[in-house]
């Protein structure tokens, strides 16, 4: 079968407990459809970039599964008509990856992401386009009084 990844995000007013319960909820789904919740993890509430139903904040939930296309439909369909639920992502994966998800893992268990510096890695300078500011002449700013 398959192996998909889900993310979702719920309201931010529910508790945690009813957060875990969607998960529980969904993994039933997936199970009574012939698929099965390798691992899910419960991220906990986090602000969001931008606003979402008017909520600044959601719960956060991760699913590992290996189940049929049919299952993972049924799921995602329940999942966008639950009240509870404002988002929904499923993305379809070769294997899952083991161990806890990077979100789970404290900062300084993770990996370094090494030099940010460019192509190949060397760093390069920015460009010049015309020399610096003091190269102007006898042009007038903006805003100053033309001669």
């Amino acid at each position: 079968m398959p192996l998909y990844e889900h993310v979702f995000i719920a309201r931010q007013d529910l508790s945690n407990a009813q957060a875990e319960g969607l998960i529980e909820h969904f993994s039933t789904v997936l199970a009574d459809n012939g698929g099965k919740v390798v691992e899910n993890e419960y991220w906990g509430v986090k602000t969001m970039a931008y606003k979402i139903n008017k909520n600044r904040k959601g719960h956060y939930a991760f699913l590992k599964s290996d189940a049929p296309a049919a299952a993972v439909q049924e799921m995602e369909r329940l999942m966008r008509l639950h009240d509870d639920v404002m988002r929904v992502l499923t993305i379809k994966v070769d294997k899952h990856v083991e161990g806890v998800s990077v979100q789970m893992q404290k900062r300084d268990e993770r990996e370094e992401r090494g030099d940010r510096g460019g192509f190949g890695g060397e760093r390069r300078e920015r460009p010049s386009f015309g020399g610096d500011r003091g190269d102007r002449g006898d042009r007038p700013s903006f805003g100053a009084p033309r001669r």
